[in-house]
């Protein structure tokens, strides 16, 4: 059996779903499926949009609700790829696929696959049919839907079984929830009969969409038998006959059903509903039924609507062995006769009348296990079905630069692109976020993110970047505005209007200014900036001595130890480092254990800064237990973020990783690869040992697609890098952490490939 998927809580963290499938007012029973799904998952998870892409059958379309944001058109395979780019276009977190090979152009549906082999998110396919003995064409269809698939909803357990035996596919993919129901109340069948005119009679129902594999023709010649024991007897056939029906062969499998009633005297006995009816008024016929059939006439139906709806409903069931009928029908929930056997079912439908009690009793059973198909728990099972694709979600294959294999690589290293950064950055200064590569000016800008670009400008005009001066300069003058002479703190958010919306940063936005500061002052060859900078950091050094951060002062030291290499003699510098490297080191030997080397009982952001600030103040000052401390921690924190197949898997920002809990594999940001490139260097830098130097670029790699998802943050045509990657996609808004961390990863690498001929031979 598939995965029986439980409730689950009615949130979620997908911002937008996507169906494919056909959408009411369209007339057939995927249409039908289709939107009850979507709209029981919009109903029970209001913060999530949904919207539909339904397959248009007829050159006008239909007139679809507002929910329908993209029409395919059935033959025109060009309408599936422009779908494709619709829902990648559209942040869709999510696919859900209702497949149906009659529902999709090309050979047994095939058009469906140019649409979902572009896709850039997850996929879930619930599969409507899925065929015992396919031919070549249809098995192919069905294995590459599978395959591109990141799970597979089946509404039986012979679909997850045919899935398993004949299509090989894994009982891990497969999730087994139930077709869904409306909610409906368990009443008397009397209680409606007026309004169709038939009180006081007993109501023998069939409903769906005709065509000649429905057996009606079967219930019509058992009537004769029926009504000379039960007179009073009607039998409604509720439906239009399907569309293609009509295309093909007009009314006439309709016009024999009503010859033979004539033919077999029961003509007064047999009504005919030949509209489609709507959820409200199907809900009413279902309720008015004594008996419901579905006298289908071979086994090869994996599931089907009507059947699930009626015995929702607790009504009295007599059916055909087809598949599905065999399995929802089981332990007394209804009655099985054989096919194209009017006597046997004439004999069943007699006996469940003359027998009340039992007929009740099968009703109650029917009613008790439909309650778990209700919409509102099936739109949570498949929610958590949704989820768990994301969560498993690995089959990507990475677009733009991809770094090979670390044991394969050439050690080369990606092009210097600037325009991302440069696009990123007005007179002001450099933008906070971005709508995907554009500059978002909602969002200002902050102290934290030109801090950043501060220090990467540095690392321009050391590689020889003639844009870097007058970089320097912005960010710089970014920093001076940003401080706050009163508190002799740094502000850090900023308004688009240059309005500043606190009197102090954040500790660590004030960590991180000392950091470029200090950078600045080491690595410029500036007058100017060199004298505005030293001016700064003057000014605002002490202030971290009142921060309670661990990171703040991890940044700040990295700043002072890049201070002290021109000003060494610095006693105020000097006391702060003592005192900020002695915090961190009591911090390392409260907290860490032989299993838990950390300095915290959690591991959050920038983690390999702490590690970096401790090798750094064990040169410096010296010290030779901090120097432990650092490069015994930073080891520990590489094992723990290396995969099996050893690519860099940073702690995730989505709960983070808590001492004895269960560590977060997403959301991954770029600013973790960034801080471990940066403490791995400096470990190599203070060891000599090319160990770190192979961790540092196993970091960088997390970048260029060496990660979770086989996909690239780093983008070849801005040369910008994306915000982070989920369990299921990247973040693709490029704004200015992310860009920086990239970009400073890769300056740092290239000046140590700079000082050390190349990449290639320090990887070796």
């Amino acid at each position: 059996m598939g995965t029986l998927l439980k409730k689950s809580k009615t949130n979620s963290t997908l911002n937008r779903i996507a169906f494919i499938g056909n959408y009411l007012p369209r007339q057939c029973g995927i249409a039908t499926f289709t939107t009850d799904l979507c709209e029981a998952i919009a109903k029970e998870y209001s913060s999530t949009t949904c919207i539909a892409l339904p397959v248009n059958d007829v050159a006008a379309g239909y007139t679809y609700p507002t929910r329908v944001r993209f029409e395919l058109t059935e033959k025109d395979i060009d309408s599936y790829l422009r779908a494709s780019d619709f829902l990648n276009i559209n942040n869709v977190d999510m696919v859900c696929l209702q497949f149906e090979y009659g529902i999709f152009g090309g050979k047994t549906g095939s058009h469906i696959l140019a649409l979902l082999r572009g896709l850039r998110m997850p996929l879930v396919t619930t599969l409507h049919t899925i065929l015992k003995d396919p031919d070549p064409d249809q098995r192919r269809v069905l294995e590459e839907v599978a395959a591109l698939s990141d799970r597979l909803v089946v509404m039986s357990e012979r679909g997850s079984e045919f899935l398993q035996e004949v299509y090989n596919i894994p009982l891990e993919k497969i999730d087994m929830i139930p077709h869904g129901i409306p909610d409906v109340p368990f009443v008397d069948p009397s209680f409606n009969k007026d309004l169709f005119g038939v009180e006081g009679k007993i109501v023998l129902l069939s409903f769906g969409l005709l065509s000649s594999n429905k057996g009606i023709e079967t219930v019509i010649s058992a009537l004769p038998e029926i009504v000379t024991h039960f007179p009073n007897i009607v039998y409604i056939i509720v439906g239009a006959t399907h569309p293609h029906v009509i295309q093909q062969e007009g009314e006439t499998y309709r016009l024999s059903l009503q010859w033979l009633a004539q033919q077999k005297g029961v003509e007064s006995n047999v009504i005919f509903y030949n509209r489609f009816v709507n959820l409200e008024e199907l809900i009413e016929f279902i309720s008015a039924a004594d008996i419901y059939i579905t006298p289908y006439l071979n086994e090869a139906q994996i599931t089907s609507g009507t059947l699930a709806y009626t015995l929702g409903a607790g009504k009295a069931i007599i059916s055909t062995p087809y598949w599905y009928a065999q399995e929802i029908l089981a332990e007394g929930r209804g009655v099985i006769v054989p096919f194209r056997d009017p006597m046997a079912l004439a004999e069943q439908v007699i006996n469940l009348l003359e027998h009340e009690a039992e007929r009740h009793a099968m009703r109650k059973r029917a009613y008790l296990f439909g309650r778990n198909m209700i919409w509102s728990e099936v739109a949570k099972r498949y929610m958590e079905s949704f989820e768990r694709a994301r969560v498993e979600r690995r089959h990507f294959i990475s677009p733009g630069y991809t770094a090979k294999a670390l044991d394969k690589s050439s050690g080369e290293l990606p092009p210097l692109k600037l325009d991302h950064l440069l696009n990123m950055t007005d007179k002001t200064g450099m933008f906070q976020h971005a709508l995907f590569t554009v500059p978002n000016y909602a969002h200002g800008y902050t102290t934290d993110d030109n801090a950043r670009a501060l220090l990467v400008s540095i690392l321009l005009d050391e590689l020889g970047n003639k844009e870097s001066i007058g970089l320097s300069s912005q960010y710089l003058a970014f920093l001076g505005f940003a401080f706050n002479s009163s508190t002799k703190r740094f502000r850090n958010f900023m308004d688009y209007q240059h309005n500043w919306l606190e009197e102090n940063g954040s500790d660590d936005s004030h960590g991180r200014a000392l950091l470029a500061l200090g950078t600045v002052l080491n690595h410029s060859n500036s007058v100017a900036i060199n004298n505005m900078a030293a001016w700064l950091f003057e000014l605002t050094l002490p202030a971290i001595l009142s921060t309670t951060s661990p990171r703040a002062w991890a940044f700040a030291l990295i700043g002072i130890y890049e201070y002290s290499q021109k000003f060494a003699g610095d006693s105020r510098a000097n006391h702060v480092r003592d005192e900020l490297a002695k915090r961190i080191l009591t911090l390392y030997k409260s907290n860490s254990s032989e299993k838990w080397r950390w300095y915290e009982h959690e591991l959050t952001y920038c983690n390999a800064v702490l590690p970096h600030a401790m090798i750094l103040c064990g040169k410096s000052i010296p010290n030779d237990a901090m120097t432990n401390a650092g490069l015994e921690s930073l080891l520990w924190l590489a094992d723990l973020q290396r995969s099996t197949d050893k690519h860099f898997v940073p702690i995730g920002s989505n709960g983070f990783y808590h001492q004895g809990g269960t560590r977060a594999r997403f959301d991954q940001q770029p600013v973790e690869a960034q801080t471990m490139v940066s403490a791995c260097l400096e470990a190599f830098r203070i060891t000599g040992d090319k160990f770190w130097v192979k961790e540092a670029r196993r970091a960088f790699e997390w970048f260029l697609g060496h990660n979770d998802l086989n996909l690239s943050l780093y983008d070849p045509t801005t040369g910008g890098c994306r915000d982070g990657l989920h369990s299921d996609r990247t973040n693709e808004n490029q704004g200015a952490e992310s860009t920086l961390a990239f970009l400073q990863s890769l300056l740092e690498l290239r000046l140590v490939e700079q000082t050390h001929l190349s990449m290639e031979v320090l990887l070796k």
